[in-house]
């Protein structure tokens, strides 16, 4: 199964949602978002664990910036509420849902993978909120969900200095639960091979 911006298939008995895009950096565009809430909506009633991935270079860059701009408050105010409605959808899945980063997991795209229930990152895996450095903060539910992850002074330095992190950084700090070379299929050997 595909839709405008992901992938959907099932390996082992897990369903595996690769995002994508005709850039490759799969951003989430308000059409992307609407497609990923029906997508959980239609899948809440599998019982399937839920894998969320992107390609080798790009987990997510986020909302679509040319979008936001372009936005008036009431639009912009809608435009937050989708996103956090993605994130409850995420956070609320009665299976457990994995965030499998490869590449660069940025904005919304770390929004959507501190909604998930464990991230596992590869080497290359590139973590920041760089909306400080644009004039904009996240109204995804990122600033209350790494706070709870990392701690306050962390968290902090990530949004108000628009820091980015590496994924030895990552771990160290318990961004992730782990680093490997092939995320997806550590992510899906955890939920195979144990109770979440």
């Amino acid at each position: 199964m595909s839709g405008p911006c992901f992938n959907f298939e099932l390996k082992d008995g897990v369903r595996l949602l690769r995002l994508h895009s005709k850039d490759g950096t799969n951003r989430l565009t308000r059409k992307c978002v609407t497609a990923l809430q029906q997508i959980l909506q239609d899948a809440r009633s599998e019982g399937e664990s839920l894998i969320l991935t992107g390609n080798d270079d790009f987990f997510s860059t986020g909302a679509e910036l040319s979008e936001i701009a372009a936005l008036d408050g009431p639009a912009a105010y809608a435009f937050s509420r989708m996103g956090q409605d993605l994130m409850r959808a995420v956070e609320e899945f009665p299976a457990p849902v994995y965030a499998a980063v490869s590449g660069y997991c940025m904005g919304g795209g770390l929004d959507l993978a501190l909604a998930c229930r464990r991230r596992i990152a590869a080497p290359n895996a590139v973590f920041g909120h760089r909306g400080a450095a644009l004039g904009l903060i996240t109204g995804w539910g990122g600033t209350q969900r790494l706070p709870r992850l990392v701690g306050k002074g962390i968290a902090l330095q990530m949004f108000v200095a628009a820091e980015k992190i590496d994924a030895g950084r990552a771990l160290a700090i318990g961004l992730v639960e782990a680093v490997v070379d092939n995320p997806v299929a550590e992510a899906l050997n955890r939920i195979t091979t144990s109770s979440p």
